[in-house]
């Protein structure tokens, strides 16, 4: 009889998925996602779990106020690799429009969300997705401790 296989952890952990494209759903969002990373092991208030939460937050709020589409949801998948130390998030919506990366005026209310998530992300962009529309991803490194 064949020695059973030892089996590793999985190397990456996924979350996926849809949200009404509303406030709320955004909202949820970021809420769900918050409460993925306790469960994978980063707790609140830690650099990881804050950074993660605020860039799932601000493509969140782009897809629901830029990205909609009316009848139109919006998909979030948030996979996290164990071996390679990083978060990538996944907003996707059906819109064709691309993020515009702005530099909003001192007084000016609005346009710093892709400022924060070029600021917390490692690496971010876009591309096509399949079906109408395109998949916003931002990667953040999990800072690593003392050796």
């Amino acid at each position: 009889m064949p020695a059973p296989h030892a089996h590793s952890p999985a190397a990456t952990r996924v979350f996926a998925q849809r949200f009404s494209a509303t406030r709320r759903g955004a909202r949820l969002a970021r809420l769900l996602a918050a409460l993925q990373l306790v469960e994978w092991g980063h707790p609140r208030g830690t650099d990881h779990h804050d950074a993660v939460t605020i860039v799932v937050a601000e493509l969140a709020a782009n897809a629901v106020l830029h990205g909609r589409v009316p009848g139109r949801d919006f998909a979030l998948v948030l996979a996290y690799d164990d071996v390679q130390g990083i978060t990538r998030v996944e907003v996707s919506d059906t819109h064709p429009g691309r993020p515009a990366h702005a530099r909003p005026a001192a007084d000016e209310e609005y346009g710093r969300g892709l400022v924060l998530v070029d600021t917390l992300a490692a690496n971010w962009g876009t591309h096509d997705r399949v079906g109408p529309g395109k998949t916003v991803w931002a990667e953040c490194a999990v800072p690593r401790g003392p050796v």
